[in-house]
């Protein structure tokens, strides 16, 4: 299962990689410009409400079996999360805060990287753990269009009449996959916000 396991790994990484660059770079725009929430926000909640296979089928007709298929759908489940949570932790930052910080001479540039990220945080982290379980969870179905991973072994297993502990053990690893991810993200999100 180890090669599953490390494809499940990456397949996951490379997800949450680019779907936070995409959605934090997002976030920041509408952060600044307040009308482009709504029309964000109603892009990345179709994507994130179309069915995992009926997505995984979709794309398979434009880019073909394999991880680019599945990097697509996994990054697109994430936009929604990862948008929001940043936004709302860049509105939660109060008012007089800023306002103290303007007083201070801080431009708004400032503003944003010394004073709204750092309150952002927690929010932000929030939004990065949901994310990962999210996709660790439809990781495995991205098996079904020969992307790898612990479906890979899963689909193996159900497809075989007999009694597999190769299902348990790959369903297993990817619930504890899951567990492990949150609780780095929690030990990660204590270290760069100690207060």
């Amino acid at each position: 299962l180890w090669p599953a396991l490390r494809q499940h790994i990456e397949l996951t990484l490379i997800a949450i990689v680019i779907g936070f660059a995409i959605a934090f770079a997002l976030a920041l725009v509408a952060h600044r410009r307040g009308w482009l929430e709504t029309p964000i926000s109603i892009v990345t909640g179709v994507l994130y409400t179309i069915p995992s296979l009926a997505l995984f089928q979709f794309l398979v007709a434009i880019t073909g079996l394999g991880r680019t298929t599945a990097e697509i759908a996994l990054v697109s489940y994430t936009l929604l999360i990862l948008f929001r949570n940043t936004l709302a932790g860049l509105r939660g930052v109060p008012e007089d805060v800023r306002d103290a910080a303007r007083g201070m001479g801080l431009t708004r540039r400032q503003i944003l990287w010394r004073v709204e990220l750092p309150l952002a945080l927690p929010a932000i982290f929030a939004g990065l753990r949901i994310a990962t379980v999210t996709v660790i969870s439809l990781a495995t179905i991205a098996a079904y269009i020969t992307a790898g991973g612990l479906g890979d072994p899963i689909f193996a297993a159900i497809g075989n009449d007999v009694f597999n502990t190769e299902l348990l053990a790959a369903g297993a690893l990817a619930v504890a996959l899951a567990l492990v991810a949150d609780g780095l993200l929690v030990l990660a999100q204590r270290a760069v916000t100690p207060w």
